[in-house]
């Protein structure tokens, strides 16, 4: 039977756990980790306890289940979907877990090409520890600076290089688990091939902290291109961007590393409200690619040119500005990479992370528009994101001059509208933001029955008091 511990109680046994300073009540310390970026979610907590070793996490975790308390894990808490904030019913039986403090980079292996990090690891961290010894770790997403490695890897994260490097759960060797009972499942594995019955890690990456928490992982490295082209090409369509990357493949193979597709108005918002970034074409386009193109051979870059030069013959590309500088590459990624940070100074924005076949954009892209000017005349469209994976970002402003909660209280209805269509075209309501909060509900009317059935099972194997995360993805 749990105990049955006050909250002084509890307070005082998880004080004796992590240090008195790392169990924090107060409100003006509390308030940063119980909301998150889109000011969508507040949650509370009885506390926030930070963990500095994988052996405090077991502890934690082992009271917890006697006491049958909550546990909400953290990460850098950049999630978007309210997967990392606890309930505003939880004050009295959750607690925060921050995993901050586990920051430690535990081996570095070249030979191996794996590098070992703890979960609270700044995702630039790894990134920047990779290029010291002349690797690449090819995760990268706008938020990179404060997200961390585990919130990672439990939201199975997919960024702007998925396209040549696959998603997050493709980055990992091995992984160490904390269990709901406190149990350390410890499989730091750096091979390439082991067949010694299931894969375990794949199940707790995509899991967002509710079968186990991801406290270390083995992350795998690859060669750093000694060739980077980019280019910002100006389109007349997403049908053009489509043949534009068949192209780019054809000619680059697996050299095309990123595709990243975005709209006039999407440029117009960057380079309305953003400091320091101008058009680097000079006519106005309806559409833009943001294409960059990697190779290890030594010589010339050229590769790119041949694209261009190919997609221009073929009436794809209208213009185009290859990046002559690091400063210059720097610049066409800030006018993709503000997009999400800027759109709100155009108001309200409903936001949609999706997912369909690569080849199914087009028409994806077509019938939103449509689909949306039909359900609310005015709105907005601002579709972004990574052409060459299928994932769109299909955003909408509000109208100009609607008011902007009124135009919020109509995000699920606007989400049944572009759902709809993505559920038509055989795509993913969730590419990579995760389910969390925001779309748990959605989940049953989008995926199969059966599958729903198995996630049930499966939770209520490895977490049986339902403490990890309760809430969130089902």
């Amino acid at each position: 039977m749990p105990d049955d511990l006050s909250t002084d109680s509890l307070l005082t046994r998880l004080a004796a756990i992590v240090g008195a300073k790392n169990v924090l009540t107060d409100p003006n310390d509390t308030a940063l980790y119980l909301a998150e970026p889109r000011e969508l979610f507040h949650g509370k907590a009885r506390a926030i306890v930070r963990p500095g070793s994988t052996q405090e996490v077991a502890a934690v975790l082992k009271l917890c289940a006697q006491t049958n308390t909550s546990v909400v894990p953290q990460g850098g808490n950049t999630g978007l979907v309210g997967g990392q904030i606890p309930g505003q019913e939880g004050r009295q039986n959750e607690i925060l877990l921050s995993l901050k403090r586990m920051d430690r980079i535990r081996e570095i292996d070249p030979a191996s090409m794996t590098m070992t990090v703890e979960a609270g690891l700044s995702l630039l961290r790894v990134q920047e520890e990779a290029e010291k010894v002349g690797a690449l770790f090819p995760l990268s997403l706008a938020s990179e600076g404060s997200c961390t490695i585990g919130g990672n890897l439990a939201t199975n994260a997919g960024g702007t290089a998925v396209l040549a490097y696959g998603n997050a759960r493709d980055l990992v060797s091995g992984l160490e688990i904390v269990l709901a009972d406190g149990r350390v499942l410890s499989n730091l594995s750096k091979l390439k091939k082991d067949n010694t019955g299931y894969d375990l890690k794949h199940l707790f990456m995509g899991s967002e902290g509710t079968l186990g928490i991801i406290t270390a992982a083995v992350v795998k490295l690859y060669p750093r291109p000694k060739v980077l082209e980019t280019a910002f090409i100006g389109l007349k369509s997403p049908q053009a961007a489509l043949g534009l990357l068949n192209l780019a493949q054809s000619i680059a193979g697996t050299n095309v590393k990123t595709f990243e597709i975005l709209s006039r108005f999407g440029l117009d918002i960057v380079l309305k409200h953003g400091d320091g970034v101008r058009d680097p074409l000079e006519g106005k386009h309806d559409w833009y690619v943001l294409l960059e193109i990697g190779s290890n051979e030594e010589g010339e870059p050229e590769t790119l040119m041949k694209v261009l030069e190919a997609g221009m013959e073929g009436e794809l590309v209208d213009d185009a500005a290859i990046a002559a500088s690091l400063d210059q590459r720097a610049g066409f990624w800030r006018l993709r990479e503000l997009l999400s940070e800027l759109q709100k100074y155009e108001g309200g924005s409903i936001k949609h992370d999706v997912s369909v076949p690569v080849a199914k954009v087009p028409q994806f892209l077509e019938e939103m528009y449509v689909a949306v000017e039909k359900f609310m005349p005015g709105a907005r469209p601002v579709p972004f994101g990574h052409l060459g994976d299928g994932n769109i970002h299909a955003n909408i402003s509000q109208p100009e001059g609607m008011d902007k909660q009124a135009f919020l209280d109509q995000w699920y209805q606007m989400n049944e509208v572009v759902h709809a269509i993505v559920t038509k075209l055989d795509g993913s309501i969730s590419a990579e933001h995760g389910v969390g909060t925001l779309k748990r509900d959605l989940l049953p009317g989008v995926k199969d029955p059966v599958a729903l059935d198995v996630m049930r099972a499966i939770k209520k194997t490895l977490d049986p008091q339902n403490i990890l995360n309760p809430g969130k993805v089902i």
